[in-house]
């Protein structure tokens, strides 16, 4: 048989630590809930109700995932580059059309995420009713610490909470999610047929805000563990 060879190199696979494995855990999709805590979706100007709403999503390329720890350049066509401090899910298991009862089945572990987002951008494409893949879908934008291997459990309550050059900014509690874990995964599955290494993030309390050069987030959540972002001046060009 011919192997198959290829005009470049292909992508490579992205991974994240796993906590007590030597084994890396490789990563599928990322999906992002958006507006799921009532303060964050108030703060933004969108509040939810949950008796007539069900939730919405948006994805980012594996290739915007980076480890805790990193230090990041300040991203290009943006002056209000903010984070989201939010728990992220890391599904083990193939799953589709999932009930609520069974949706904890399909969980493989936790860690901490952040969602770095380019909120000038994503809030005119928001406006002009257009797609927020510019302020979303940045590159190094998906921030992930080791996962933390719970097998079949679900989270219900933990302090989460965030800090930028030591001032706190996002404190918030898993059990103020408007759409609960099994929920979430539930609904997921309607879409998508998920599989092992699907990333969910699920949604960020308020307190997001902007970000400057040479600032550091500190971020933890109870039980899961803690991550840590720094943020460069931005890339120059040969023009600068």
């Amino acid at each position: 048989m011919t192997a198959t060879t290829y005009l470049w190199n292909p992508p490579p696979i992205h991974s994240l630590p796993v906590l007590g494995r030597s084994e890396r855990l490789p990563i599928n999709r990322l999906f992002f809930v958006g507006r799921n805590y009532h303060a964050h979706a108030v703060e933004m100007g969108r509040p939810v109700d949950k008796s007539v709403e069900v939730p919405f999503y948006f994805t980012k390329a594996p290739s915007t995932l980076v480890e805790s720890g990193a230090t990041v350049p300040y991203p290009p066509g943006t002056r209000d580059y903010q984070h989201e401090m939010e728990l992220v899910v890391a599904i083990g298991a193939t799953g589709f059309r999932v009930s609520e009862a069974d949706a904890h089945q399909l969980i493989y572990g936790y860690a901490c995420g952040l969602d770095m987002t380019r909120r000038d951008l994503q809030l005119v494409a928001r406006e002009k009713g257009r797609p927020w893949d510019l302020g979303k879908d940045v590159e190094q934008s998906s921030v992930v610490s080791q996962i933390v291997p719970m097998p079949q459990t679900v989270l219900t309550r933990g302090e989460l909470s965030m800090a930028v050059n030591g001032e706190v900014r996002q404190k918030s509690d898993l059990s103020k999610l408007i759409w609960n874990i099994p929920e979430l995964i539930a609904d997921l599955s309607k879409f998508y047929h998920l599989q092992p290494g699907d990333l969910i993030f699920t949604g960020t309390p308020e307190g997001v805000g902007p970000l400057q050069a040479g600032d550091r987030i500190d971020g933890k959540i109870e039980g899961v563990g803690s991550i840590s972002l720094s943020v460069d001046p931005a890339e120059r060009t040969c023009a600068d």
